[in-house]
């Protein structure tokens, strides 16, 4: 299940959404290049990247920042830059460019924040855009719940798109985060899911002045939980892959 765009129009050009995939792209880039051996990676990461131990010692405190423009792998900075092209410039036209900057770093915080508060003397470098991001989907969520998301499900041969409101596409991503970050050993590497569920809580709490100054309830009610603007529509074919009937 992969949500590949949504019918929520932005009416301004997101110059800060496009910075800041420029950004990431041309950072991985760089040194992903200049670096071509795992040691040299390793050792990059370590300097770069977010580690709490090193954090809980009162050293390291610019990682916050430089660890949101890292990450471990192509499929990694894809799928980050993805979910922030979807749901990011329709925050970034709610907020104003330079309010959406600074929510989207503030955000990124929230996530080093409960990170480092799970597993404070962590030795591992924490890299990605993947905390920030979380917090734009939490805002996405809080300001546009019914927004639809066109969801690529696919199951083996079988692959279709199906329109789903933007609070079942979230609740379901960030009920995976809580679980996987329950089920997850503190202490062990790969996936920071705390940090998906700090930025992600980060992103409501920081979007509820933009709500209030809409009128709080009252916008909701209003909007009906649908973006205040026409929605875009796209012409969805059937799959060309043929069923298979049940003998």
């Amino acid at each position: 299940m992969f949500p590949i765009r949504d019918h929520n129009p932005s009416g301004r050009r997101p110059y800060v959404t496009f910075a800041l995939i420029a950004a990431n792209v041309a950072i991985f880039v760089g040194y992903w290049v200049a670096l071509p051996s795992d040691t040299q990676l390793a050792y990059f990461f370590f300097n770069w990247g977010l580690v709490p131990e090193r954090l809980m010692q009162g050293q390291g405190f610019a990682t916050i920042l430089t660890s949101m423009f890292l990450h471990g792998g192509w499929m990694h900075l894809l799928g980050n830059m993805w979910f922030l092209w979807i749901f990011g410039d329709n925050l970034e036209d709610e907020m104003g460019h330079r309010s959406f900057a600074g929510f989207y770093l503030l955000s990124g915080c929230a996530a080093a924040a409960l990170q480092v508060a799970i597993s404070p003397y962590s030795p591992l470098p924490m890299v990605g855009a993947s905390g920030a991001i979380a917090g734009v989907m939490g805002g996405y969520l809080l300001l546009f719940p019914k927004a639809r998301v066109d969801v690529l499900f696919i199951f083996i041969i079988f692959f279709r798109i199906f329109p789903i409101p933007a609070w079942i596409v979230l609740g379901v991503w960030i009920g995976l985060q809580l679980i996987s970050g329950a089920a997850t050993p503190t202490e062990a590497g790969g996936v920071a899911y705390w940090a998906h569920i700090g930025g992600f809580a980060g992103g409501l709490c920081l979007t509820i002045p933009a709500l209030l100054r809409r009128g709080g309830r009252g916008y909701w009610l209003r909007t009906g939980g649908e973006p205040p603007h026409p929605a875009a529509q796209y012409p969805l074919s059937k799959s060309l892959v043929p069923r298979v009937p049940r003998r």
